[in-house]
């Protein structure tokens, strides 16, 4: 049977399957990553050692997982993107779950980077089977939905993080209890995804065999303009979105001395409105047709909301008797909650889905897994550096503040790069 003709046992609508599988697979990779940072503090305690320690156990995992990127979409092009998630996920469950074991720092950070590599598989190939399962005219929304998994992600894993801490007074219980949907999410994968899909429709497999990445087809993708500036942008805006989820409920409760639960409460205002933000500002992108436009939008206002977190701890924080999250209603608290809904709004999960269509246009199909791999490597940079570099900071000034800043002074080279963005130069033009 030819790999484009339509499996008649296959529901015409398998599309909508892969976005929820994919959409949880992203609820519980942010789920997972996202339960350090309520507990940084504890973690240094733990194994005494400083902030900057605290963040490069972080940053090492970024880089285990970054590292993994092109070559599990390569690999995924090669071999099959769906072994390679369901490879991936199995692995990803196991080594969570071990992070209870770890009794020292070295362990603890030999067993958190192998998690980030099996989390490193996932990106390439799902975006790749995704976008060859969407239709066009969804291909922004359906990724956006996806990507809201990681919304939901990152307030699981605070609350359970939070939740877990409170009641056992143990920051390791939590990796148990969350390695158990971990590997369930690895099954859904294995049961319902398939490896080839037509226009939104899944088709059987054959055994055709799967053309090989050269590496001239790899170095081509760095001659095309747009994706450049798009690998940039992201960039620019992971590194503003690591210093943020990583760093503020630690941020809030040591310069701003809220309780941890409200700490953590305050910081998912980030990853809730994200939810509402990039579904909007992906169904705009659709509607329009032009990335370049929505992004440039979106990213200055991220600025803008970096530099007004910090900045709103320069106001009056006299305490008044009404409360929002357990905040007293302070001009300081008032701005502080202002730009985390700003930042939930337009921020780099919002973007994303925007950046990942502008990336799906301008690039061949055979190529597809390969180039979000690159893409999320080059991104995810951005998630090595942030960690670290915040928590370097820190130490050297004494607070978090600076690194705020710095943050801010980053997003501006992102804005740079989409103004050099040509969509009239796509490689493939959007279908209506």
């Amino acid at each position: 049977m030819s790999s484009t003709t339509q499996s008649p046992n296959v529901n015409s609508k398998y599309w909508m399957v892969a976005v929820a599988v994919f959409f949880l697979g992203w609820v519980f990779i942010y789920a997972g990553r996202s339960l350090l940072s309520p507990v940084m503090a504890e973690i240094g305690a733990t194994y005494g050692i400083t902030l900057a320690s605290v963040g490069g156990v972080v940053s090492l995992f970024f880089l285990a997982y970054t590292g993994l990127q092109v070559p599990s979409g390569i690999i995924g092009d090669k071999i099959g993107r769906k072994r390679v998630l369901v490879i991936g996920f199995m692995i990803y469950a196991l080594f969570v779950g071990l992070v209870y074991f770890a009794n020292t720092y070295a362990l603890f950070v030999i067993i958190w980077m192998i998690a980030g590599a099996a989390q490193g598989s996932y990106y390439g190939p799902q975006y790749a089977l995704s976008s060859e399962a969407i239709p066009p005219k969804h291909l922004a929304v359906g990724s956006a939905i996806i990507g809201a998994g990681m919304s939901f992600g990152i307030a699981l894993g605070y609350e359970v993080s939070s939740s877990s801490f409170k009641a056992g007074n143990d920051w390791r219980m939590a990796f148990v209890y969350m390695a158990v949907p971990i590997f369930i999410t690895a099954l859904l994968i294995l049961f319902f995804i398939k490896e080839k899909v037509n226009n939104g429709n899944a088709v059987q497999a054959t055994a055709e065999p799967k053309k090989s990445v050269t590496m001239a087809d790899f170095l081509s993708l760095f001659k095309r303009r747009n994706l450049l500036m798009a690998y940039i942008a992201i960039f620019c805006s992971i590194y503003g979105f690591f210093v943020i989820i990583t760093w503020l409920p630690t941020y809030l409760e040591t310069e701003r001395g809220m309780d941890k639960a409200v700490a953590s409460r305050v910081a998912s205002i980030v990853p809730w409105l994200s939810i509402i933000g990039t579904i909007f500002f992906s169904w705009v992108s659709d509607r329009l047709g032009k990335r370049k436009a929505v992004a440039l939008f979106m990213l200055p206002l991220s600025l803008l909301s970096i530099f007004g977190i910090v900045y709103s701890g320069n106001l009056d924080n006299s305490t008044t008797t009404s409360t929002i999250l357990g905040l007293a209603t302070n001009p300081q608290n008032i701005l502080l909650l202002c730009v985390l809904v700003l930042y939930g709004f337009i921020g780099k999960i919002s973007l994303n889905p925007v950046l990942l269509a502008l990336t799906a246009e301008n690039v061949p199909k055979s190529l597809l897994s390969t180039a979000f791999g690159l893409y999320n490597f080059l991104g995810m940079c951005g998630s090595i550096l942030a960690p670290w570099m915040t928590g370097f900071i820190a130490t050297k000034t004494g607070n978090l503040n600076a690194s705020f800043y710095v943050a801010a002074a980053v997003t501006v080279i992102g804005i740079i790069a989409l103004l050099f963005v040509d969509e009239s130069k796509n490689l493939n033009k959007r279908e209506a």
